[in-house]
């Protein structure tokens, strides 16, 4: 299986957009957010991924077909300095259970050096054990949690957990 992240070009930004599009109905689960008139969820902040500094958008492929996508960006979700913040990280279906996302997340830390701030629904159970798992690989433990945070608020009134860590900036190439 060959996995590898793609910068999303600005003329890929509609394929984007209906990934987006999975990724919020199968979250909406715990956001419990509705869709609006058109009977779309929506993105209010695609669009800046192409025109502000700090914002990364990053297809996930596998064999060379989509298989999810990450953002990041540099907006803080609680007032503790970061330099970067997961905004958004999605794998599909079809495509969870394989290392996939494991990849996607090490590309991602590995490629940005800093610190980092990640937050994730308390409800999404699939997200807390995954990312429970991943940030613990990844730091050897070194990292700090913040449970409920009141700053980390969800559509539904949930506080989220936040993660705080560090990315020593490894190149990709070099983690086995």
């Amino acid at each position: 299986m060959n996995i590898e992240l793609v910068t999303v070009a600005v003329d890929e930004k509609e394929i984007l957009r209906n990934l987006l599009e999975k990724y919020d109905y199968e979250f909406s689960q715990y956001d419990q957010r509705d869709v609006n008139h058109l009977g779309l969820y929506g993105y209010d902040y695609l669009d800046y991924y192409w025109t502000e500094e700090g914002r990364h958008a990053f297809f996930i492929k596998v064999d060379g077909k989509l298989a999810g996508f990450v953002m990041i960006n540099t907006f803080r979700e609680i007032e503790e300095k970061t330099n970067y913040t997961v905004a958004e990280f999605f794998v599909m279906h079809k495509y969870r259970g394989q290392g996939v996302g494991r990849y996607a997340a090490f590309h991602v830390f590995d490629s940005f050096h800093g610190k980092w701030q990640l937050k994730r629904h308390p409800k999404n159970l699939g997200s807390v054990h995954f990312w429970n798992k991943i940030i613990y690989e990844y730091t050897g433990g070194t990292f700090v949690y913040r449970p409920g945070h009141p700053d980390a608020l969800y559509d539904d009134g949930s506080y989220g957990d936040v993660f705080i860590f560090e990315s020593p900036g490894k190149a990709p190439q070099e983690r086995g």
